[in-house]
């Protein structure tokens, strides 16, 4: 039997099993069409095949990144939770899919990446702490410029910048998708009836960081709120496909499946523990040198030894693995 693909994803935070909309969106999909993937939860987008998170490395090591080449991927496995869908509901889910690329990702982006008191309180406040030093202090401002990109291309205007106005029709679009998005739900408990499709999962990838996150400026928090049915929609597959996940005071972590073989038993973990700290002070003195915060003051001192990888730096990483 062929092993199953890797995914390699954010860690999860505020009861989702991930921070990001693009690993919900995988992670949704994979719970749905059942795939049996080995899921690697990580801080280090280093760390990744890609290079970038998420990441899919599948049994002939071919990486993919994007949620929609994953999905391809998998419904080629015969993986589909869109096998049921009739011609025309398949033409609704791509142009609803369409509608979040357009009007709601844009307000997301900002929501999280640009708006001030958002992007310093909490976005960059929570990948500095999660990331290791000295990754940190560089890749949550690199994580922001290329959002901003996003946003910029998103938008066709190379000199978009941050502000009142730009926040207003942002935030305009988005409440008319979130509109559009609760009218075609209805009272159904999925948006084809009562299975989930890929429609269903980039909904909720890209809603469940709104609801659940607890942002200084929560405006888009307080109109998702305000339509029932969409709020009942991302609670109710918390419950159904992420029910650890879901319970946001636990403290617990999903692990579906887990592997009596790898590194969370007992002896490795205390090992991986031991190694993080001997690379964090490595890191540490290192970038110390690299910046001139730290001098070598003795002409007969002995050379050191050159800073270690980057791509080694990681054991701080907290991995899990189970089924996607």
């Amino acid at each position: 039997m062929a092993a199953p693909d890797e995914l390699f994803c954010w860690e999860g935070d505020w009861g989702l099993p991930s921070v990001s909309t693009d690993c919900l969106v995988v992670l949704a999909y994979a719970q749905f069409a059942g795939a049996p993937l080995k899921l690697r939860k990580i801080c280090n987008p280093w760390r990744s095949p890609s290079g970038s998170l998420p990441a899919l490395r599948t049994n002939q090591k071919k990486t993919l990144s994007r949620p929609s080449d994953i999905i391809i991927h998998l419904r080629k496995q015969k993986y589909n939770a869109d096998y049921d869908l009739s011609a025309k509901e398949g033409a609704d889910s791509l142009a609803f899919i369409s509608l979040l690329e357009e009007k709601l990702i844009p307000a997301l982006i900002y929501t999280f990446w640009i708006e001030p008191k958002n992007y310093v309180d909490v976005t960059r406040r929570w990948y500095a702490e999660h990331m290791m030093f000295p990754l940190n202090f560089f890749l949550p401002g690199r994580m922001q410029s290329r959002q901003l990109e996003k946003l910029r291309l998103l938008r066709g205007d190379e000199n978009l910048e941050a502000g009142e106005e730009l926040e207003k029709e942002l935030y305009q679009d988005a409440a008319e998708c979130m509109n559009l998005l609760s009218q075609r739900l209805g009272s159904q408990k999925f948006f084809f009836g009562d299975s989930p499709s890929s429609l269903d999962a980039y909904v909720f990838g890209h809603l469940a960081p709104i609801l659940k996150c607890k942002l200084p400026n929560g405006k888009l928090q307080q109109h998702l709120k305000s339509l029932d049915n969409l709020t009942d929609f991302c609670s109710n597959i918390l419950l159904l496909y992420f029910p650890r996940d879901g319970r946001e005071n636990s403290g617990e972590k999903t692990s579906p499946q887990p592997d009596a073989a790898d590194f969370d038993n007992v002896p490795n973990k205390r090992r991986k523990q031991f190694l993080s700290a001997v690379f964090a002070f490595a890191a540490m003195l290192s970038y110390a040198l690299l910046t001139g915060m730290v001098s070598i003051q003795h002409a007969h001192q002995e050379a050191l030894e050159e800073p270690p990888d980057p791509e080694h730096i990681g054991p701080h990483d907290h991995e899990e693995e189970g089924d996607g």
